[in-house]
């Protein structure tokens, strides 16, 4: 029998997790799943309220919150702060921000706490509004490339605030009396970006217009959180949004959607294991073009009320081509256009398609280093450039087998586990931490579906 291995890299960090650093995931391949499961909160989503809690002292209360690391360490980050957060039941917390310790900003643990998490650059804008400064280490997260953040400062400056930038000890801080109102045209969609600068304009004075702005769906439910909380923001799902500035803001209740990238890995997962797979609660009305685009995979995908059902693919899939017969493309772009985190979902999945693709990566340009790891399993992908891979599928003729492997980033990890689970024989995947700052309970969820797949501490 033949052993995969796929080792993770861990990340380094200040604030303790529950999870060991030195655990495998031990997965039997090559068997069919069959069964129903249920997306967690979404993460990215999750990543954006936790931050907008310190906008107000009173209290708030969020469910559908994941269990998972990069959240956790959020959760605990903000209680550094001195948030009160209480665990009202699995997924329910409420949070009150009414005695924040700023000086927590210059402890020598913030800067290691902070940069150990991307998201948590989105604490600047809601700190700055409420409280006039805000500070942050260069944040970590996953090494898929550059992830500037020209986007969020530009946006604070416009609005009133001094920046300074630590070059030797990677700090960034803003500061402000007061932030005004201010025409803003972003220079890129960035979604953590745009929901830095919502949550500063919206204590601001006067009026906020950001032009450019990220219209996803996690953008949405901020503002519409926000907006029950007493702010005035509008042009909700398009990208302009137009902010009245209010003087406070008030507590609130509030459910996260599902995690649509989760959503999105199951569909790959069910289709390169030819299982079938019943997804619940997916919010149909927020999942844009991601069934669109599997469908463009071959991937036969039914709505069943608010449930996603793929039946088994025993024939296999077919890749449509344009219909002027030329190869498929699919890319990413701002929303509503396909999302940069499916990519390497739809990559491994069109491994074993009928046909031929081209996947185009253009935001990130690391995202698509881990396709050596697939060409090692017998994968058929050319590489063309740091953005671009063509992949030519095998029909299920030539199933993927096991090697040696590593995981750069979280979507590559989950894409890698998928490819093992549909590989015939065992594979061990170690350093797990990455795929675990994603998804929530990740062993059970699987083995309640068929697979054979376990945890275990080395």
């Amino acid at each position: 029998m033949v052993q995969a291995v796929i080792t993770v890299n861990q990340e380094n960090s200040g604030i303790e997790n529950d999870i060991s650093k030195m655990e495998s995931f031990v997965i039997n391949g090559g068997h069919p799943l069959k069964g129903s499961i249920t997306p967690q909160g979404a993460k990215n989503e999750a990543l954006q309220i936790l931050c907008a809690v310190l906008l107000t002292s009173e209290k708030i209360i969020v469910h559908n919150i994941p269990d998972i690391i990069d959240v956790n360490k959020l959760i605990s980050l903000i209680k550094n702060f001195g948030v009160k957060v209480e665990r009202i039941d699995k997924g329910s917390y409420s949070f009150i921000a009414d005695n924040v310790n700023l000086d927590y900003l210059k402890s020598k643990q913030f800067k290691l706490d902070g940069k150990g998490l991307r998201g948590s650059i989105m604490l600047v804008g809601p700190l700055l509004a409420r409280f006039g400064k805000g500070s942050i280490p260069r944040p970590g997260g996953d090494k898929i490339g550059r992830r500037r953040l020209d986007t969020h400062f530009d946006g604070l400056i416009e609005l009133g605030a001094k920046f300074k930038y630590d070059k030797d000890g990677n700090f960034y801080s803003v500061e402000a009396d007061e932030l005004k109102g201010k025409d803003l045209v972003l220079d890129e969609a960035s979604v953590t970006g745009t929901a830095n600068i919502i949550m500063a304009a919206v204590l601001a004075r006067g009026k906020t217009t950001i032009y450019n702005a990220a219209c996803e769906p996690y953008i949405q439910q901020l503002c519409k959180m926000l907006n029950r909380m007493g702010g005035k923001i509008s042009g909700v799902g398009s990208n302009l949004i137009q902010i009245e500035g209010v003087n406070s803001l008030n507590g609130t209740e509030h459910t996260l959607l599902p995690d649509m990238i989760e959503i999105g890995s199951w569909i790959g997962l069910a289709a390169l294991t030819k299982s079938e797979i019943t997804i619940k609660n997916v919010g149909w009305d927020y999942l844009g073009q991601i069934p669109y685009v599997f469908r463009k995979l071959g991937i036969n995908i039914k709505k069943k009320d608010d449930d996603l059902y793929i039946p088994p693919h025993k024939k296999g899939y077919e890749i449509q081509n344009f219909i002027d017969g030329s190869i498929l493309t699919i890319s990413d772009s701002p929303w509503p256009g396909f999302s940069p985190d499916l990519l390497s979902i739809v990559l491994v999945v069109a491994t074993q398609a009928r046909g031929s693709v081209l996947i185009h990566q253009k935001m990130f340009e690391s995202r698509l280093f881990f396709v050596d790891k697939l060409i090692d399993m017998g994968a058929k992908i050319i590489l063309c450039d740091p953005h671009r891979a063509t992949v030519i599928g095998h029909d299920f003729k030539s199933q993927l087998k096991a090697s040696t492997l590593t995981s750069p980033d979280i979507r590559a990890g989950i894409s890698l586990l998928i490819a093992a689970l549909s590989a015939k024989g065992q594979s061990t995947i170690h350093n797990i931490e990455q795929v675990d700052r994603g998804y929530e309970n990740i062993v059970d969820r699987l083995i309640n579906i068929g697979a054979k797949i376990k945890r275990v501490k080395n």
